[in-house]
């Protein structure tokens, strides 16, 4: 195997050159990354030096990078940030006691794009639904999405569920509120369910069925396929284009360091969500814009709710993911945008305790839920059995005054 070194100055040379020839590899060249304490010039490794790690991957093509540098020339950020740069070309990089693989993509024949995120909770279906609703205006789109549970074989839905169909899906021991059905129901479009269980730091999974999906979606000829990423996992499918959603409220350091510096370099467009006015987003948009490459564009957006059923002088629970931060945002718009009358607001689909807690003291007409987590085992379920109606929530992202047009963005992107 053909493997690339890398060195630094503070290891005494001969000490360096016996270790690369102990290696089990070819090494056709190294990279001196830094460090002059043990320099005295013209150290000889005993294979050639090249300038940078990017360069010497295209002229040399090694199949591992191996790390042989260590404090201070190289901490735990700045290798995780070389070991981005190194995945995002298709190598591995390697140390004394880790292994980074790429992620591996099955070959896809259709024109396709891919949505993932940086985390969970960032607003990633949100914009996978948002680009199929635009897209699929002048195209047939199918989307492929995979959750943590999703089916056991991939499912192909072509009609959007209605709550009560997905409460039946529920009382069938089925996830009601897995990703292709929330996406088939609130956008409209032809979707293929899947499956995955674990997730690498550079996004692999360890299972799914992914792939089996993608065939299903081949054999139903779409003329663009979408597939949609889970939590930070990343499809296991080759797309042409690569949409990375990233979280206003996440950390800077957690959004653009460790491997999501490896998503980040495999974005053609960066749709960070959740860019609520004092909640300090800018920090996390500085930290992902320096990440990026100068060609790829960033959007800073808002996630907005809008029920898909009439809401108007209605009372109104609406049940969703968001902090608590944004809650009063949220009752806002739905009672500016939608005249409803917003008697509580919950950020509690995820915790299930929680919302069994607050349920028992909530009166409305109807009980406004987004598709996650516990929306239809339990905030539906309980308001069916008190007669109220359940009406499902999408989340329209628009785009930050004074920031690009997103669709715009989307649509030049999309021309495969």
């Amino acid at each position: 195997m053909r493997a690339l070194a890398i060195v630094d100055g503070e290891h005494y040379a001969p000490v360096v050159r016996d270790a690369l020839a102990g290696l089990p590899y070819e090494v056709v060249a190294a990279v001196l990354i830094g460090g002059t304490e043990k320099l005295r010039g013209g150290e000889e490794y005993g294979v050639p030096l090249a300038e940078d790690v990017e360069s010497a991957i295209a002229r040399y093509s090694p199949a591992i990078v191996v790390d042989l540098s260590d404090e201070p020339v190289l901490g735990p950020v700045e290798r995780l940030a070389l070991a981005s740069r190194v995945l995002a070309l298709g190598v591995t990089y390697a140390g004394a006691d880790f292994r980074f693989d790429p992620p591996v993509f099955e070959p896809f024949a259709l024109p396709s794009l891919a949505v993932v995120g940086t985390g969970k909770r960032v607003g990633k279906t949100a914009v996978t639904g948002h680009v199929a609703r635009l897209l699929a205006v002048d195209r047939r789109v199918v989307v492929v999405a995979m959750g943590r549970g999703g089916p056991p074989e991939p499912e192909i839905i072509t009609v959007p569920p209605t709550v009560d169909a997905l409460v039946a899906l529920s009382r069938g021991g089925r996830h009601a509120a897995s990703d292709h059905l929330e996406t088939a129901a609130l956008v409209g479009v032809e979707t293929v369910g899947a499956r995955r269980c674990g997730g690498g730091l550079a996004g692999a999974v360890f299972a799914s069925n992914v792939q089996e999906a993608a065939r299903v979606a081949e054999r139903l000829a779409p003329e663009l396929v979408v597939f949609d990423g889970s939590g930070a996992a990343l499809p296991p499918v080759a797309s042409d284009r690569t949409v990375v959603v990233v979280g206003g409220h996440q950390s800077p350091d957690v959004a653009a360091g460790y491997l999501n510096a490896f998503r980040l370099l495999r974005a053609d467009l960066v749709v960070l969500t959740m860019a609520e006015a004092g909640s300090g987003w800018e920090h996390t948009r500085d930290a992902v814009r320096s990440a990026l490459p100068p060609e790829v564009d960033l959007v800073a957006t808002v996630l907005r709710p809008r029920p898909i059923a009439d809401v108007r002088g209605r009372s109104v629970a609406y049940f969703c993911t968001a902090p608590a931060s944004a809650h009063a945002t949220l009752a806002t718009e739905l009672a500016s945008g939608h005249g409803a009358d917003v008697v509580h607001v919950s950020g509690n689909l995820a915790d299930r305790a929680a919302l069994h807690d607050e349920l028992g003291g909530i009166e409305a007409d109807v009980y406004l839920v987004e598709l996650k987590a516990a929306a239809v085992d339990v905030v539906a379920e309980h308001a069916l059995a008190r007669g109220a109606e359940v009406v499902l929530a999408a989340n329209d992202v628009v785009s930050v005054a004074g920031e690009p047009d997103l669709d715009g963005k989307l649509l030049q992107m999309a021309r495969i």
